[in-house]
């Protein structure tokens, strides 16, 4: 008798990354709402192949952006080399918006949109890359007085959900306004006092806002 195991195995790996495949796709195009029966449609398989594979959402989300994480943790750690830190800021930062506007499932994860702990580490690593060129550019007085972290988050959904809405308008506009906010943080004469700071938690309370949007 034909020992059928070898072949089975094959057919659920193939499966298991058309599934992943598909669902990278749906989250780039929609973001992290999207469920299993769309995932499973795009892909060509039963939903039920795809809880076999893939035992909740959560692991089906981290498989899915893996590829884009990296993408996301390779440009960071290109930017944390850069001599001067302002330089190593603005590449991290012209790099991300491009990818998060490529990908707004990807965007939801790295901007904290309810879906931080499901990209951890990754998140993680690109977070303490962050804020140390923030510091950096702090004390190289490149960075204006009072910006931070939770400025930086802030701007990136305002950027990226600007690319959303312009898409089949003017696909490159984002670049536009995120050079004209990387001036707003950049120091120099006349800058007026910022007013108060955003917290963590407010940060946090608006990305899952304006990722449920």
């Amino acid at each position: 008798m034909t020992d059928r195991r070898p072949a089975l195995r094959r057919d659920a790996e193939r499966n298991r990354t058309r599934i992943v495949c598909a669902a990278r796709e749906l989250f780039a195009e929609r973001g992290l709402g999207v469920g299993f029966n769309e995932v499973a449609h795009r892909a060509g398989v039963g939903v039920g192949t795809v809880y076999r594979r893939f035992a909740d959402k959560p692991e089906l989300v981290r498989a899915a952006l893996e590829e884009p994480l990296d993408a996301l943790v390779e440009v960071a750690a290109r930017a944390d080399e850069a001599a001067r830190a302002w330089d190593g800021l603005e590449l991290l930062l012209v790099r991300i918006t491009d990818l998060l506007v490529d990908n707004l499932g990807l965007r939801d994860a790295a901007l904290g949109g309810g879906a931080w702990e499901l990209a951890a580490p990754a998140t993680e690593r690109i977070a303490e890359v962050m804020e140390r060129l923030l510091a950096r550019a702090h004390d190289e007085g490149d960075l204006r007085a009072g910006a931070g972290g939770e400025d930086v988050v802030m701007l990136l959904w305002l950027v990226t959900t600007l690319a959303e809405h312009a898409a089949e308008v003017r696909p490159a506009l984002h670049r536009r306004y995120l050079q004209v906010l990387l001036d707003g943080l950049r120091s120099g004469p006349g800058r007026a006092a910022l007013p108060e700071p955003l917290g963590p938690a407010d940060v946090d309370a608006i990305s899952r806002r304006w990722a449920a949007s």
